[in-house]
């Protein structure tokens, strides 16, 4: 693996700060009714995709997808945090010209492959990304994400057979923050071990600190390299936590403050953070340097995104139909 040095810790610092402190800003946009839709935030498992971009070789080799809590891992991959906000903001500079939105973000150029509004739908999707994967010799392996209750999807299973069958070149990972909406796992089945259903398929699988980035690294590089090999997927339950709701019109009702508060104590952000200062990696006034800098970038992206057109109403047809398949269509509206 990858050796976690110094400059590592400061790059999860600045990363996870950023996201949390983008989709801060985002969350006050959707009060402000600028961000339309469904908003799902990631506050509390940044160390999930800190500790798993450190595993993977970026560029497009190695793909990831995963569900509707999707803004900061385009970002992670690459993407251009302006034109993610931008999207969110349904202006025609974001990463699907405004069309795609909160829940669908999107960018084959950096193998980011989604942001899918439909429970479950992206685990086969993944499996079929890893098959391409093996079938042309690519090298890459596929992130496949989801959470706690899209592990009960029956296309789980059927996703779960094939990849062992053949070998593929997946990581299967669960995001398990305790609750599907607002059903608790406890409430979902009779175990809340997600990751012992890779068991029946005898398929490599384990538990993890999701709240750790070191952890989650480790982990991956671990199941990543098996999928090199030739050896196949893994499964592993990342262990972590939402600070925020399910979605912005959550109320929570179904977890105490308390409950909260007590996970907030092991703060991804707040452990790298202590490492940091614990082996003197940055002295005060530095630290203070990045928080500017995360500041200064989410002010830009917002400023951009707000200034930013609307796509113009031709666009409707422009994304769905090709205009010499269907001449019917006029050119303009």
């Amino acid at each position: 693996m990858k050796p976690i040095t110094k400059e590592v810790y400061l790059k999860w610092y600045e990363d996870m700060q950023f996201w949390r402190k983008f989709e801060d800003k985002l969350a006050a946009l959707y009060i402000q009714q600028k961000v339309r839709g469904f908003l799902h935030l990631y506050n509390g498992q940044e160390a999930v995709l800190a500790g798993a971009l450190h595993a993977m070789e970026l560029g497009g080799k190695d793909k990831m997808i995963t569900a509707y809590r999707n803004h900061v891992q385009p970002i992670g991959m690459g993407v251009d945090p302006k034109a993610v906000m931008a999207e969110l903001l349904g202006k025609v500079t974001g990463t699907s010209k405004g069309m795609g939105g909160s829940m669908h973000i999107f960018s084959k150029e950096h193998g980011f492959y989604g942001g899918h509004g439909i429970v479950g739908a992206q685990i086969p999707v993944g499996a079929g990304m890893a098959f391409a994967d093996k079938y042309f010799e690519t090298g890459g392996v596929t992130l496949t994400y989801f959470g706690d209750g899209a592990a009960r999807q029956g296309s789980l299973h059927e996703a779960f057979n094939m990849a062992m069958t053949w070998k593929l070149p997946v990581v299967f990972i669960c995001e398990n923050n305790g609750y599907a909406m607002g059903t608790s796992v406890e409430r979902t089945a009779n175990h809340t071990d997600i990751w012992k259903l890779g068991l029946g398929y005898e398929m490599p699988c384990g538990p993890v600190d999701g709240m750790n980035p070191v952890k989650v690294a480790e982990a991956m590089h671990e199941a990543m390299e098996r999928a090199r090999r030739g050896e196949g997927p893994t499964f592993l339950e990342m262990k972590t936590y939402r600070y925020r709701g399910h979605s912005m019109s959550d109320a929570q009702h179904y977890r105490t403050k308390e409950e909260v508060e007590e996970y907030k104590k092991i703060d991804p952000i707040t452990q790298v953070l202590d490492i940091i200062k614990e082996k003197k990696y940055a002295t005060e006034a530095e630290i203070e340097t990045i928080d500017q800098r995360v500041n200064d970038l989410v002010a830009a992206c917002e400023k951009f995104a707000e200034e930013s057109p609307f796509p113009e109403a031709q666009q409707l047809y422009d994304v769905v139909y090709e205009q010499e398949n269907y001449p019917f269509i006029p050119h303009r509206l």
